[in-house]
């Protein structure tokens, strides 16, 4: 399905060649519109868990383990 951005927009003809320098209340910009055949190309990724060390695994989920059991104990209290 192809969005609204993409339809076409035609002027009448006024009768005269000089520009009004009129608004028609829209601006022509068009949404980033593209199919499945040409997909964005692979980016770098900053940070990954999968390049993390076991070890690192590890210590990121005890810390956000511990983080979310401070978060219960705060709420109980």
């Amino acid at each position: 399905m192809v969005p609204a951005a993409s339809q076409a927009h035609h002027h009448g003809s006024h009768g005269n060649s000089h520009d009004h320098g009129h608004s028609h209340g829209h601006d022509h910009t068009h949404a980033h519109v593209h199919g499945a055949a040409s997909p964005h190309p692979a980016q770098a990724a900053h940070w990954s868990i999968l390049r993390m060390t076991m070890a690192a695994r590890l210590a990121a989920a005890l810390a956000v383990c511990a983080v979310l059991w401070g978060v219960v104990f705060l709420a109980m209290r």
